[in-house]
């Protein structure tokens, strides 16, 4: 795989590959102490994003004590991929950083090698979908990106067959179209891990709407973490969410009424983690000292909290790097079953995991 960027393969790892990698966006965002978006932000020199100037120096020193840099070569020849123009369709951008955070990344590689992007917004319109595909497919492209908010299998249109295509954050169950989407099994289990590591063998967790992949992942992560500990799955510890704070309140009171509470909550968002620290924090229970808590997402929030919140990160950037690689380096095929690309979900601890402390 170009520059380095590890895909998920196990959840062993490989710690020579791990240090062999070229530094990445990630890394810089937990050296910092920050989240993509932000150091997104501060390599990107953008004047209008309100950033403190600690935070600015943070996140450049990081960059620059790992050799992390973005790099831009100037215009290419057009002709190498037959079009300078790279098309991206996505159904939403401006109402969550996602979307945002995976155009930027595609933009950003894209110019390294001199092509431009045209982007598109359907807001999950099948009509206008159709219509925005049809006036992108008027241009001679050099390859579509397909991007969706929320990480789903979707029932592509025809047309997305007749130009190179990526999706980003979403898949075909059939492989009939390159795909780049986060690990998300190996987000959970990385999590779960984290806390089993701390000592933790009782451990909560919130999850997402069932019905959603993400959600149904991360859930099995979590299970795969506890069988390799040998520690059964207790369906009272796992409580069904909607990714909303108020969830995340409720849920923990439920989970802090049980006659053998758990010691550690893994939370599949950081913003249900929101409410989790609220419902925490009204018992007068402190965190991580009585109870541990990791989130998932890697939101701006979850450096703010109090204390900062150890989680995962959904990796949106690098999805959007890799996407573009896979247009840029030619990686689809003629036919067949064509490349899905997982990009690697890590954790960033910060200060919400301890060791548990003994019960009377």
């Amino acid at each position: 795989m170009k520059g380095g960027r590890k895909t998920v393969a196990n959840p062993g790892g490989d710690d020579a590959a791990e240090a062999a990698r070229p530094p990445t966006m990630i890394d810089v965002a937990a050296r910092a102490g920050v989240s993509q978006t932000t150091v997104s932000l501060v390599l990107n020199n953008s004047q209008g994003a309100r950033l403190s100037a600690s935070t600015r120096s943070r996140v450049r020193e990081a960059a620059r004590d790992l050799g992390y840099t973005l790099t831009r070569r100037g215009p290419a020849q057009p002709d190498r991929v037959g079009s300078s123009v790279i098309g991206f369709l996505s159904d939403e951008i401006s109402t969550d950083p996602w979307c945002a955070m995976q155009l930027d990344a595609v933009r950003e590689k894209a110019w390294e090698h001199g092509l431009t992007v045209t982007a598109c917004v359907s807001h999950s319109d099948r009509e206008l979908e159709e219509a925005l595909l049809g006036q992108l497919l008027r241009q001679p492209l050099a390859g579509l990106v397909y991007a969706t908010i929320l990480t789903r299998h979707i029932r592509p249109l025809p047309q997305l067959y007749r130009i190179p295509t990526v999706l980003l954050n979403c898949f075909v169950q059939n492989h009939s179209l390159a795909s780049v989407v986060p690990g998300e099994l190996l987000g959970g289990y990385v999590a779960t891990l984290h806390l089993l590591r701390a000592g933790h063998r009782r451990i909560g967790h919130i999850a997402g709407q069932s019905w959603t992949d993400p959600s149904r992942d991360r859930l099995k992560g979590y299970r795969r973490a506890l069988a390799e500990r040998d520690i059964l799955f207790d369906p009272a510890l796992v409580l069904p969410g909607n990714w909303e704070p108020p969830t995340g309140y409720q849920h923990t009171v439920t989970l802090m009424d049980l006659p053998d509470p758990p010691t550690a909550i893994f939370v599949a968002n950081d913003m249900m983690a929101v409410g989790v620290y609220d419902a925490l924090k009204e018992r007068g229970l402190r965190i991580p000292q009585d109870v541990s808590v990791v989130g998932y997402d890697d939101r701006e929030i979850a450096q703010f909290m109090r204390p900062p919140l150890t989680t995962v990160v959904l990796p949106h950037s690098e999805m959007g790097v890799q996407a573009a690689e896979v247009l840029i380096d030619g990686q689809i095929r003629a036919e067949g079953r064509q490349p899905q690309v997982k990009v690697e979900c890590t954790l960033v601890d910060r200060e919400s995991v301890a060791p548990p402390r003994p019960r009377n």
